[in-house]
């Protein structure tokens, strides 16, 4: 073999060897979703959502992206939080044994971050209904000085520099023009397919084979429908209403839903909670004080403080049994969803 015969083929391995290493490599594909189509279903029994998705096709792609930029900490100032952050998937997205959100530099909000599932039954966000739409419900964290402290622009600078974001939000939406609505829709369709109905209750419900309820289980049940069930209606456990249960403000005096509306009826009223998936998201209340479901219990029974807002149901507070307290709890852990805390497909992805 000549030397130039050698040369030429020396040079025309290294061209090829250049020319692949630039050009961009195939995408590998994301095992935890990619081999399920993601699809929104209402669960046997349920009604139908405030938001179905008719203007905000759902899909692989946009899942992807959104839950992507779910678990971003460049939606905040300084790069160190994240939506994940605060609203865990092993707590069912709520953040576990913190009592209020951590923000950026250490700082502390001051209401508990509750978890995120069946968030498409909504009809406002936030412990005061601050916000009514879930595409709008993540610029308030963003904005939030003691959360995200985050301007849009900023934000959407940051993924314009992303390469990687251009070709998700080309996958998405069809162009890699990256904007407010798009990378919001992206994440209403990540949070939106959040849906927990798979504990042993919904299985109970559904007469899945093998499915029972023991005595206690049965007899909690009852107490439920008996003193909660008012409030935290099935089969979504709340009624999404804003009421007053007659806690004492703390060291900070929160007005709750009156900080949004300024209507003297609204003091201190906060969002019915779900009673759904307690067994991983506490601690509860709004600001995060009670530790334990029976500390909750401690609070319904006494020491309400009779604020002209109380609601009427909580006048002379609601007192339960020992008996009563043992089988309300084995009644609300039956409200757990194992399948849906393990669902691999709302975990943090591989960077």
């Amino acid at each position: 073999m000549t030397t130039t015969l050698k040369f030429l083929i020396l040079t025309s391995i290294c061209m090829t060897i250049l020319v692949l290493s630039c050009k961009k490599d195939v995408a590998i594909p994301d095992s935890n979703f990619i081999n399920n189509n993601i699809e929104f279903k209402v669960p046997q029994g349920w009604p139908s959502p405030y938001y179905d998705y008719k203007n905000n096709q759902l899909t692989n792609a946009g899942f992807a992206l959104g839950r992507k930029l779910f678990y971003d900490t460049r939606l905040s100032r300084d790069n160190s939080i994240s939506c994940g952050s605060c609203h865990q998937s092993f707590a069912a997205f709520a953040h576990s044994t913190h009592d209020v959100s951590h923000g950026i530099d250490g700082l502390l909000g001051i209401r508990n971050s509750p978890g995120l599932f069946n968030l498409n039954w909504n009809t406002s966000f936030m412990w005061d209904g601050g916000v009514n739409h879930i595409e709008v419900q993540p610029l308030a964290p963003i904005n939030n000085p003691v959360e995200m402290d985050e301007k849009l622009v900023n934000v959407l600078a940051k993924l314009n520099a992303d390469n990687q974001y251009k070709d998700m939000f080309q996958a998405a939406f069809g162009s890699n023009e990256i904007t407010s609505e798009r990378m919001f829709k992206a994440m209403a369709q990540f949070m939106g397919t959040m849906i927990s109905a798979n504990s042993k209750y919904d299985k109970y419900m559904r007469k899945e084979a093998g499915v029972t309820m023991n005595a206690s289980e049965l007899a909690g049940m009852a107490v439920y429908e008996a003193k909660c069930a008012s409030c935290h209606k099935a089969p979504l456990f709340t009624d999404y209403s804003f009421r007053n249960k007659g806690l004492k403000p703390l060291s900070i005096n929160d007005s709750g839903r009156a900080h949004i509306t300024r209507a003297a009826e609204d003091v201190y009223k906060f969002k019915v909670p779900s009673l759904r998936n307690l067994g991983y998201t506490a601690p509860y209340q709004h600001d995060g004080r009670a530790a334990t479901l029976d500390k909750v219990f401690d609070e319904m029974a006494s020491g309400i403080y009779d604020y002209p807002t109380l609601d009427p149901l909580m006048k002379n507070g609601i007192k339960l049994s020992a008996q009563e307290r043992t089988d309300l709890k084995a009644f609300l852990k039956t409200l757990d969803d194992e399948t849906f805390v393990k669902d691999k497909r709302f975990f943090e992805p591989a960077p």
